[in-house]
């Protein structure tokens, strides 16, 4: 016996499998009839919670590196950077986001986050598991655990991740529930080929692999007959129908949208994945990771204050912006959270390169849509940005906490590891579980 993934198949199954391939198509190195079968064989009662829910996806707007909370969410005299009015009374952010200021009231920030690791690796592991690393166990990230709470809808992939960044995996959930990675969306030869014929295939061709399939399984089942056979036709229909649907190729087809709309978000990387995600949770998908900004561009060891200025936080708030309108002028701000965040924040102090290094007691995030109350400010740090103050210490499983909370999930709810120990799917510090901030909900 070999095992896939998080299921236990023969010999004879996986050469039979290799039949059930469509061309070239495959979906992060499996067939799309295995990755069905495995969430048919995985997920419980998906969605259970989603109908009594605020929210029904998430778009996190993923600043790698870790952005400095001084010159974004929690301006301080140390920067260069003059904080500036929103539109809500009393909350105050830096210049560099002017447009997002007239947007505070659909958002909130949280100035007091907390992490317990301090490189990059691990620190982004943690930010999307809430564990830190274990040589014997691999914890599934949080945008997997809605991906398998939530459940699929309308056939899209329910997690998607742009830009090539491979991070944020299920681990033992199942391959089922890894995000689904795209290239750049902003690149001129943008496309998707694990959703679409191959060059070649016509419908008339698929038809003909689909009888020489049905010729296949006669055969094989005349000699074999296990349990896993007698209910694969129904994946391949699916598998195919995913392939097929106008709806996937549509979610996926930023040609769809106006050269305004496009303008509007960004002609850059990080605004077509923003642009892309909107796409898609509109289409169905339940978690989608928008980067875009190329590698950890946000860990600005030297020229800090110019690249905040000329090249990174301008694109956060022309992007972000953009998507809050967007989302409301389209009805979903309400069911849609929009997550704005990065593993860490940055010290408090320029070190000889003019640049600010890791910093991980307290930092800043923006959260907002899908039952997250905007205008609030949680926390407050010291006159420079690095410590605590007032409020509560926000770690990474009171923020999961808080996200499951919106989704309607139990964030209460410990998963079995397959070495037999409960992990926690809103973990935090000291093995206690994650509470939600109260003050955002």
């Amino acid at each position: 016996m070999k095992k896939v993934g998080c299921l236990t198949c023969s010999e004879e199954g996986l050469r039979r499998r290799d039949f059930l391939r469509v061309g070239s198509l495959s979906l992060l190195g499996i067939s799309l009839d295995q990755y069905l079968r495995a969430s048919d064989l995985m997920a419980a009662v998906p969605g259970a919670t989603a109908s009594k829910a605020k929210a029904q996806a998430c778009i996190l707007l993923w600043l790698e590196g870790g952005p400095s909370q001084m010159d974004t969410w929690d301006p301080k005299p140390n920067s260069p950077f003059r904080p500036i009015s929103t539109n809500v009374a009393g909350i105050q952010v830096s210049e560099l986001l002017p447009r997002v200021s007239k947007k505070m009231d659909k958002l909130s920030i949280i100035r007091t986050m907390f992490t317990e690791e301090n490189m990059h690796p691990q620190a982004i592991n943690y930010a999307f598991t809430g564990h830190r690393p274990n040589p014997a166990m691999e914890f599934p990230s949080f945008a997997s655990v809605i991906a398998k709470e939530m459940g699929p809808r309308n056939a899209v992939p329910p997690y998607v991740l742009t830009n090539d960044r491979k991070f944020g995996k299920a681990a033992f959930l199942g391959p089922e529930y890894d995000p689904l990675v795209v290239p750049d969306p902003s690149a001129k030869d943008f496309k998707l080929p694990d959703l679409s014929l191959p060059k070649g295939m016509t419908m008339e061709r698929l038809e003909d692999r689909r009888s020489l399939l049905n010729f296949v399984d006669q055969q094989y089942r005349a000699k074999s007959k296990i349990a896993e056979h007698g209910g694969g036709d129904p994946f391949v229909q699916q598998a195919q129908n995913m392939i097929l649907s106008p709806v996937v190729r549509e979610a996926f087809d930023l040609s769809k949208e106006s050269d305004k709309t496009k303008d509007t978000y960004g002609r850059h990387g990080f605004g077509q994945s923003v642009l892309l995600a909107r796409r898609l949770v509109e289409a169905g998908s339940r978690f989608v990771t928008a980067s875009g900004f190329g590698g950890n561009a946000w860990d600005t060891h030297a020229n800090n204050d110019r690249l905040h200025r000329d090249r990174l936080v301008p694109l956060l708030d022309q992007a972000l912006c953009a998507l809050l309108e967007d989302l409301e002028q389209r009805g979903l701000l309400k069911s849609t959270l929009v997550l704005v965040m990065g593993e860490f924040g940055r010290t408090p102090y320029h070190n000889p390169d003019g640049g600010r290094d890791h910093w991980s007691p307290c930092w800043s995030i923006a959260l907002g849509g899908g039952g997250i109350r905007g205008g609030q400010v949680v926390g407050a740090s010291d006159e420079k940005g690095g410590y605590l103050v007032d409020g509560r210490r926000v770690t990474i499983g009171d923020l999961f906490a808080t996200v499951y909370k919106a989704f309607g999930i139990d964030w209460h709810k410990e998963y079995m590891h397959p070495i037999g120990r409960p992990v926690k799917i809103a973990n935090s510090v000291e093995d206690h579980t994650g509470e939600p901030v109260a003050e955002v909900l």
